[in-house]
């Protein structure tokens, strides 16, 4: 008698964000700005007080939200230089994992190269799992096994906790989605690399015709996990009378990499009052943009005035409407930004709003002289 072997579950299937970390010139001032003007509370730190040598990195956490900031201490490092080419900007957006060893196994399987192979660490609070993968650019994937770990955040931190007195606090809750720019043509290469090495499949595409202005366009597509609880919107450039975002960021950002992440709130009218009052800059939008928007949208819950006020956009799909806006760029580069965004049901990408926003984003290319 014959028997088969059941199929292997996917070890990516049940996965969520666990950590974003950021390669910063000065670790300690971009925590003080994080946690000032965004409302993030330092919980963790690792440094030469801990025994780390080379480098400085601050954790920040806000609800499920969780930021790594980290400075090399050395003139010429791997950190040191991807400050160097790149300015300030995400290296590793990190994926809580089941089972690192296998999640790392399934990637490599599927083509992913490997950063680091799995490894474990130890200490009184427990222990973790990690291992790393490439993607596009310099950036990468962290697959992290905590298996109920008690610690501030690793083995090799020590819980340090620090806020700023007088913040606002915003009530950011958990990343959305997290946004990558990669070059002409490369969208539906990496995009073949989520489906093979995560078992993503596409959430929804956009072309050209879809976002664009008189001026600019791109392409994208979303690829997400079986629960859409980790989402990866991948774009390129398009063809366009003039320099598209996606080329000014290329072109500063010194190739691909993290272009927003995208925030969830419950209260995104409260929200953005907070992050204003701490200093936080937006886009404008256009005040054309809420002539009629009751007819393009239908019926929802918020005045529109209190949307015209806050320069918030609305979308709307079958599921439902969602609320979103975005910052002006966090460094001096104008590469990474966030989008703070209230789903109501929606699982839309803003396609109703991308006119809108492109136009604020060109207004503010043309500041710079990139248009």
């Amino acid at each position: 008698m014959s028997t088969t072997t059941p199929a292997r579950s996917n070890p990516l299937a049940r996965i969520d964000w666990d950590y974003i970390e950021f390669y910063v010139g000065n670790a300690k001032q971009a925590a003080h700005y994080y946690m000032s003007a965004f409302g993030f509370e330092q919980v963790a730190y690792a440094g030469p007080e801990t025994g780390v040598k080379n480098r400085c990195s601050y954790v920040l956490a806000q609800n499920k939200l969780r930021f790594v900031l980290t400075a090399s201490l050395l003139p010429d490092d791997e950190i040191a230089r991807h400050v160097l080419l790149h300015g300030d900007g995400v290296k590793d957006v990190a994926i809580l994992v089941e089972d690192a060893r296998a999640a790392y196994e399934m990637a490599i399987a599927g083509g992913a190269r490997s950063v680091l192979a799995p490894t474990e660490s130890r200490d009184e609070h427990g222990r973790i799992v990690k291992a790393t993968i490439a993607t596009y650019g310099d950036t990468v994937h962290s697959f992290v096994q905590r298996d109920g770990y008690t610690g501030a955040f690793m083995p090799g931190f020590i819980a340090e906790r620090r806020s700023i007195a007088g913040a606002k606090a915003p009530q950011l809750q958990f990343v959305d989605h997290c946004v990558g720019n990669v070059g002409w043509g490369e969208m539906d290469a990496w995009g073949d690399f989520y489906a093979r090495v995560f078992g993503f499949s596409q959430l929804v595409s956009f072309d050209d015709n879809d976002i664009s202005t008189e001026y600019t366009a791109l392409k994208s597509k979303v690829m997400t996990d079986p629960r859409h609880q980790v989402k990866f919107p991948i774009n390129e450039p398009a063809e366009g009378k003039k320099k598209s975002q996606i080329e000014e960021y290329l072109d500063f950002y010194r190739g691909a990499g993290v272009q927003h992440i995208a925030i969830r709130t419950d209260d995104i009218v409260a929200t953005i009052d907070a992050l204003k009052a701490n200093g936080v800059e937006f886009l404008d939008t256009p005040e054309s943009y809420y002539e009629m928007l009751e007819d393009r949208v239908g019926a929802i819950d918020e005045a529109l005035d209190v949307l015209r006020a806050r320069r918030i956009l609305v979308d709307r799909d079958d599921q439902g409407y969602m609320l979103q806006i975005f910052t002006k760029p966090l460094q001096d580069r104008p590469t990474v930004f966030f989008e703070i965004i209230q789903r109501k049901g929606s699982l839309s990408f803003g396609k109703g709003n991308f006119k809108a926003l492109f136009v604020s984003i060109e207004k503010e290319q043309a500041k710079r002289g990139t248009l």
